[in-house]
């Protein structure tokens, strides 16, 4: 009932805005009064003048939308557009995601699961509505003396930057990163403007990521420089410090490249994207790789008690092909923290890729007698891998977790379940878990 009051509610103030809504060429019109209203001196000296102007650009900018909104059901627009209908329809895949595409005269709808994601402007009311509206907020900043417009300028500014934003995703769907990287720059343009001088840290980030994924890496680094020296953000599991490191990789410039992961290292020991690229730098440079526990020990006499760290440890000896020291570090979390469950994960991650490479050599090895003592080396690396698998499965409160869990379990229980009524109970249980893709 209340879902139906709120829908019945947005619909009406959706159709008294749709009754005061202008067509293409009545905004064109209003941006073109209000443009030749800014060449009179005495107009132009007013804030008014400019709000005017920025807001005409915005309503240009908003037009050709139509009355749909972005997280609107299908049944919803049936019941704002009327009659108003598409006219094509078509499936499309974006970027590896699936789609519905409406067709209208001036834009485009894209449906997933019968919610609209993304709308996509074709025929614009006038060109670069957004540029021309943060020109004219800016103007209006400017003569604004009194500064007493400054908090609607700054609510302009921001929602200028918000309509970049939703652009830079839209061209990141269809794939054009190297336009998502411009406007996602044009947001943190938009909302560092005065007044509004509010920075956009995930935008400043997003800016850099897609010119990396465009291989503009020398764009990609400035922004990413940007995110850790000037506004210390640092992405998730410093992220910004594994990118800066591949473009370093990639540039040739391994003292930069190997100064950057410690530097993410000290302050992000648990990322393993950072991990890998100190391990993979340590190994590929022929360097001592002792270098990699004196930071893991550093990181240690800081947080003696953070499990997380001898997990990382792990990681750094399976990597190196340390087996034992490995199992020691993964255990060593369980004796700290017996509610860690990622010791566990990383045990049977090991013993379950250790079943794998023994499986892969047998199958390549023609000498009989062999053959059987690698069979044997992999049903007892694969039964080793379940004991830590099950105890992480139990442990963690993460669902996605568990299934992932659940698919390791029921890959290695499958190998047994023919010769152990417990293993084919427990094959039957983790096959479910991952067929029904969530655990009870």
């Amino acid at each position: 009932m209340k879902r139906i009051a709120l829908v019945l509610a947005l619909i009406a103030s959706l159709q008294v805005a749709g009754a005061q809504s202008k067509s293409l060429s009545a905004v064109k019109s209003a941006v073109d009064a209000a443009t030749a209203a800014t060449a009179n001196p005495k107009k132009a000296a007013k804030v008014g003048t400019w709000l005017k102007l920025g807001q005409a650009c915005m309503e240009a900018y908003d037009a050709p939308q139509g009355s749909a909104w972005v997280g609107a059901t299908k049944q919803d627009l049936q019941l704002i557009m009327g009659n108003s209908k598409p006219s094509s329809v078509e499936d499309v895949v974006l970027e590896g995601q699936s789609f519905l595409k409406e067709v209208y005269p001036n834009c485009n709808y894209y449906f997933r699961d019968n919610v609209l994601q993304m709308i996509e402007v074709t025929n614009p009311a006038i060109p670069n509505a957004l540029d021309k509206a943060l020109e004219a907020y800016k103007k209006a900043y400017e003569v604004d003396a009194k500064k007493s417009k400054s908090s609607d300028i700054a609510n302009a500014l921001k929602s200028i930057g918000q309509k970049y934003v939703e652009q830079a995703y839209n061209a990141y769907t269809f794939g054009d990163f190297k336009k998502s990287s411009e406007l996602f720059e044009a947001a943190v343009n938009a909302t560092s403007t005065k007044p509004c001088a509010a920075v956009d840290t995930n935008a400043v980030y997003n800016a850099g990521l897609t010119a990396w994924i465009a291989k503009d890496f020398g764009r990609a680094k400035t922004f990413f420089n940007k995110c850790i020296d000037e506004y210390k953000y640092e992405g998730t599991d410093g992220d910004v410090y594994a990118k800066l490191a591949d473009i370093y990789d990639k540039e040739g410039n391994k003292p930069a490249m190997k100064e950057i992961l410690e530097r993410g290292f000290s302050s992000h020991p648990q990322s393993q994207g950072i991990l890998i690229g100190l391990i993979n730098y340590y190994i590929s440079n022929q360097e001592d790789t002792g270098r990699l526990f004196e930071l893991i020990d550093q990181a240690k006499k800081n947080e003696p008690n953070n499990a997380s760290l001898y997990y990382v440890e792990g990681n750094i000896n399976k990597e190196l092909g340390k087996i034992d020291e490995a199992i020691a570090a993964y255990e060593k979390c369980a004796e700290i923290n017996p509610e860690y469950e990622y010791g566990y994960i990383g045990e049977g991650i090991l013993f379950y890729n250790q079943a794998i490479d023994i499986q892969e050599k047998a199958a390549n090895e023609m000498d009989d007698a062999k053959y059987m003592v690698l069979a044997e080396q992999f049903e007892k690396s694969l039964k080793n891998c379940i004991a830590p698998f099950e105890k992480a499965f139990n442990l963690t409160k993460d669902a996605s977790l568990k299934v992932s869990l659940a698919e390791y379990l029921k890959n290695a229980c499958y190998r047994f379940a023919s010769e152990d009524e417990n293993y084919k109970a427990a094959y039957d249980k983790y096959a479910k878990i991952v067929a029904d893709g969530k655990a009870e």
